[in-house]
């Protein structure tokens, strides 16, 4: 088997790590029934039992190709609904609450720990660590990709990402792919998609991209998707999903309020027109003839001729004209008030409280209400949310490893596959306190029932509260005590450090300084020393008393130090006797003044 694999390349080694015969195991099974290949056997019952266990076993062969087939036409079916729902998905893009929850999703899903980092890789090789830290921060740049990723998989349900490999650099780029053109194709599906033009008897995931013809390799591309639905499989569940009838009654509402306010909001006239004793059926033309003297004029432009019908200001088009014969009626011209029930948007209201409930976010995170009592009801949604959050982090998360996989498989490390984790940061707060008081509540339960009561027993052993309290398995238990053994061996040592290291070594540069005369600084209140330590050259005592009115005197190790700043020398080996000599520095000053003095009189 391992020459096997050595004769194959490194795409063929991934391509079976990746295929249908991998750790999955999921093949169409494979049964036989032939007389000749059943058993071989003097013993006619045995016979006779191996015959209907290979007939079961044909049925069930053939149940698992019908079940096959139908998941097939279930994803046929599904494709055009698909290409309808990611057109609504674009149009739900323009609605502000929509595109304000997206945002929302992305920036949650990758909310940024306490040392500003989005992805936390764990591994018990620093090697590791370190490839993969350098593979999602600066490869495929996951601060500013990852945001974007999620963003398109809550959008759409899948995001397509195609992998840039080197056979021997591992994964060293990714461009992202239009979800709407990539089909996946699943055993059992690529064999009878039109679209697919490739070997009729291949089980392995493809991807194929419909409008390039192009097929790739199901390591070629990380498609992230949010499972929730088995009715679309096997792609994803959109978060708008649920949300898609109810954004259209919300728009469909939001049109015919704006429609209403714009034909019932202005006021209205009514004109009385006296008709006087005018017969009947000259009423109608002559009101139709005044109306539309008042309606619009009509124009002529000297320069160029044309007819110009220029409407009133006072919109009268939309006003009343009554014909009246009593010649007493006042008020010849009335007002109609417009449209007082304006304010009134209750059902609009509905409509975007089940909005906000398909799409699982708090209505305070999008601005439609305050928090109330104290932020305490919102700390409450913040932990449901956060619960949602986490589902999208883990789809997240679950294609991210495969991406970890190949590169480390195209490095090299086949052994080492399984030998890291990968964790985005919780964004509640709240979820963590909250995790915090159930692990303070268990630590006091566990403490009650392994502490012996007087005049009694405990009620409990250890063993029983760690296995039902804090869920520990038998090997762990173990585990657990071996490593409380190790650590009060620790513990012990450390105890004993006193007598093992005697100096540390940190105090030298200060005991030198001060020139200790015992290599290691006196301690504060110890007989003969001063309350600030041994000062002097010769032992313990005060120094003495600053002169009447004058500065106290300069110690002598800091007047050193300030020798050796005027020497510009850092070593600590100086002697200031060696660079002061007072005597040769008078005889030198003498032997100038004798020198100067001849110049003088020359």
């Amino acid at each position: 088997m391992e020459n096997n694999n050595q004769d194959l390349t490194v795409w063929q080694r991934l391509s079976k790590t990746f295929g249908p015969n991998s750790t999955l195991g999921q093949g169409q099974p494979d049964y036989k029934l032939d007389k000749k290949e059943i058993l071989k056997t003097q013993d006619k019952a045995e016979y006779e039992k191996a015959k209907l266990q290979n007939q079961q076993s044909l049925y069930l062969s053939t149940n698992w190709a019908k079940v096959e087939n139908n998941l097939y036409t279930q994803a046929v079916y599904y494709e055009p609904t698909r290409l309808a729902a990611f057109y609504d998905y674009e149009s739900m893009e323009y609605t502000p609450e929509i595109s304000t929850a997206l945002d929302i999703y992305a920036e949650e899903s990758t909310t940024p720990d306490q040392n500003g980092y989005v992805l936390q890789v764990y591994s018990e090789s620093k090697r590791i660590k370190s490839i993969l830290v350098d593979l999602f921060v600066n490869t495929l740049d996951i601060n500013t990709n990852l945001p974007m990723w999620i963003r398109n998989m809550c959008k759409y349900g899948d995001n397509f990402v195609y992998l840039k490999l080197d056979a021997e650099k591992g994964i060293n780029g990714c461009l992202q792919l239009p979800n709407i053109e990539i089909e996946r194709l699943e055993r059992g599906i690529d064999s009878r998609t039109a679209q697919a033009t490739m070997n009729l008897n291949r089980k392995a995931l493809k991807f194929n991209w419909k409008a390039r013809d192009a097929e790739f390799n199901t390591w070629e591309v990380a498609h992230f998707r949010l499972l929730g639905d088995d009715r679309k499989l096997p792609y994803g569940t959109s978060m708008l999903e649920k949300a898609r009838r109810i954004w259209k009654q919300l728009v469909l509402s939001e049109d015919a309020m704006l429609i209403y306010r714009t034909s019932r909001a202005p006021e209205r006239r009514v004109f009385k027109v006296f008709v006087g004793n005018m017969d009947d059926k000259d009423v109608e033309a002559y009101v139709q003839r005044v109306a539309n003297k008042f309606k619009r004029d009509q124009i002529v432009d000297r320069k160029t001729g044309n007819v110009d019908l220029r409407f009133n200001q006072m919109a009268v088009d939309q006003d009343y004209f009554i014909p009246v014969r009593d010649v007493a009626q006042g008020n010849p011209i009335d007002t109609l008030p417009g449209a007082t029930n304006l304010s009134e948007i209750a059902d609009i209201e509905y409509i975007q409280k089940k909005l906000v409930t398909a799409l699982r976010i708090p209505k305070a995170y999008l601005g439609f209400e305050e928090p109330v009592g104290d932020g305490k009801n919102l700390s409450l949604l913040d932990i449901r949310f956060a619960r949602t959050i986490n589902r999208i982090q883990k789809s997240a998360i679950a294609e991210m490893n495969k991406i970890a996989i190949i590169h480390l498989f195209l490095l090299g490390f086949e052994d080492e596959l399984s030998n890291f984790t990968l964790q985005l940061t919780n964004p509640s707060k709240q979820a963590d306190l909250l995790m915090i008081d159930v692990w303070k509540e268990k630590v006091a339960l566990y403490k009650e029932l392994v502490t012996e009561i007087p005049k009694s027993i405990q009620p409990t052993s250890a063993t029983w509260a760690k296995k039902h309290i804090f869920g520990f398995s038998d090997d762990e238990i173990k585990n657990e005590l071996l490593q409380v053994r190790m650590e009060r061996a620790v513990s012990a040592e450390l105890d004993n450090t006193a007598t093992i290291v005697t100096k540390t070594g940190i105090f030298d540069n200060v005991d030198k300084l001060y020139k200790s005369a015992s290599g290691t600084t006196a301690p504060a209140g110890a007989e003969g020393a001063a309350p600030g330590g041994d000062m002097g050259e010769g032992g313990g005592g005060a120094p003495p008393p600053p002169p009447e009115g004058g500065a106290p005197p300069i110690p002598e190790s800091v007047r050193k130090e300030k020798n050796k700043l005027i020497l510009e020398t850092i070593e600590d080996d100086f002697d200031e006797d060696e660079f002061l000599d007072f005597q040769k520095m008078n005889g030198s000053l003498g032997m100038i003044e004798e020198q100067l003095g001849k110049l003088l009189k020359d």
